[in-house]
């Protein structure tokens, strides 16, 4: 078994998708309780948003740690960059 992958990062990343999961709790409470569906639109997509925005945070922290050192700074900004479309 290998040992674990923990960044400096990963708490506040926990701590985020926590939150965004709580949310989808309520979110899904909301349908059962038959709010309207402009309502749990725009809450999930405030879910949706979280999750990307953890997505993203996750794979910057991989490209400042993980990557080759041999990359530049413009390099990993540049993949930064990109990471947005994905």
């Amino acid at each position: 078994m290998s040992e674990p992958h923990l960044h400096a990062t990963h708490p506040a990343l926990i701590a985020r998708l926590k939150r965004a999961d709580g949310h989808l709790r309520a979110v899904i409470e909301m349908i059962e309780a038959g709010k309207p569906c402009l309502e749990i639109a725009q809450q999930l997509h405030a879910v949706e948003k979280a999750v990307v925005n953890a997505k993203r945070a996750l794979i910057h922290d991989h490209m400042d740690h993980c990557l080759d050192t041999e990359h530049s700074e413009q390099d990993r900004a540049d993949l930064k960059t990109i990471a947005r479309y994905l």
